[in-house]
């Protein structure tokens, strides 16, 4: 897999790819981060990738031109999956769309900034837009690595454990049972007896019943429908039709 992501903050990105699974992958050659600075494409000497908002109000807006020259450079040389662009209006990013995207190739991510991008990149070079979440960042750079994080860490071969990223939390609609460790014991605090049992049959009912209960007590909603409906299949089409 390849993710290309623009943005005018490069620098914000340079930790979250630099460590961890994120580098284990790419060391691996499982996958591929590609940060791609905007104002290398910029308008005139000052390289400008913002102006004014036609007919006025607060904030800049990130203009069309530098955008729709870095894509082009980049469509050039590969087919790209899906362009996506990381904004607090767009679909709710959740495990259902992260199991998606971690099956395709090749991804844009398009970082948002200041009062967000002119209207027509939306329109008109943009096939999904994604949101973390119903809050606003300063910029897309955060929301994009934590996409791409969760893409990444369900690509076979990026966790030592194949069957880590299948028992995680949401991915069969309920939260991940409680976990424990050694001692069996600290300060009269004990491990449930199952868990020492041995008993595979016992453990795995324990956990699915501890995932019902916990899901029912912290997040009820997920158990009015099937998480799976969520925003997996779903796209914001965008074309120039």
């Amino acid at each position: 897999m390849r993710i290309d992501i623009i943005t005018v903050l490069p620098g914000l990105l340079e930790g979250p790819f630099s460590h961890s699974i994120l580098k284990r992958a790419e060391d691996k050659g499982l996958a591929s981060v590609k940060v791609h600075d905007l104002r290398g494409y910029g308008i005139g000497k000052q390289k400008s990738v913002d102006d004014y908002a036609f007919g006025g109000g607060a904030g800049m807006v990130m203009m069309i031109e530098p955008i729709a020259k870095c894509i082009e450079v980049l469509k050039k040389e590969r087919d790209y999956d899906e362009v996506i662009y990381m904004t607090p209006d767009g679909l709710t990013f959740d495990q259902s769309m992260a199991n998606s995207l971690s099956l395709r190739e090749n991804l844009i991510i398009l970082c948002g900034h200041y009062k967000g991008v002119d209207e027509r990149v939306r329109q008109h070079l943009i096939t999904k837009e994604v949101s973390i979440g119903d809050f606003v960042l300063s910029g897309g750079e955060l929301a994009a690595a934590v996409v791409t994080d969760a893409i990444i860490r369900l690509l076979p071969g990026v966790l030592n454990d194949e069957t880590s990223a299948l028992t995680d939390s949401f991915q069969d609609g309920l939260l991940a049972p409680p976990v424990y460790t050694r001692p069996a014991s600290y300060k009269g605090w004990e491990v449930p007896e199952v868990l020492l049992s041995g008993h595979a049959a016992n453990i795995e009912s324990w956990r699915f019943d501890e995932s019902v209960r916990r899901t029912k007590e912290r997040r009820p909603d997920l158990m009015e429908g099937d998480i799976s409906l969520g925003n997996g299949d779903s796209t914001t089409e965008r074309n120039d039709n």
